[in-house]
């Protein structure tokens, strides 16, 4: 532990942000599994799911936990996936 108050401060905020920002990552991926295991099932809720999905890219890359260009390909990735899915549904 630090000495100095400031650089204290410093490491309890790093280890809250820490805790936060791991705790987004661990969102995306579930999003992404159910997403993607709703794509390779075709299941019926697949539009709410994926908008739910895409939300939670935007939030983490509006708040900088992940950039923004990622939530973007990984948002194009999902819906070129579901657009498969659909077309070959129809």
């Amino acid at each position: 532990m630090p000495n100095i108050k400031s650089v204290k401060k410093d490491v309890l905020r790093s280890r809250k942000n820490h805790l936060r920002n791991q705790a987004t990552k661990s969102r995306i991926k579930t999003f992404m599994k159910k997403t993607n295991t709703a794509i390779a099932g075709s299941d019926t809720g697949l539009a709410d799911l994926l908008s739910q999905t895409i939300s939670v890219l935007d939030k983490a890359a509006k708040r900088g936990i992940i950039h923004k260009n990622a939530a973007a390909r990984r948002k194009s990735r999902l819906m070129s996936r579901a657009a498969k899915v659909t077309v070959a549904a129809a």
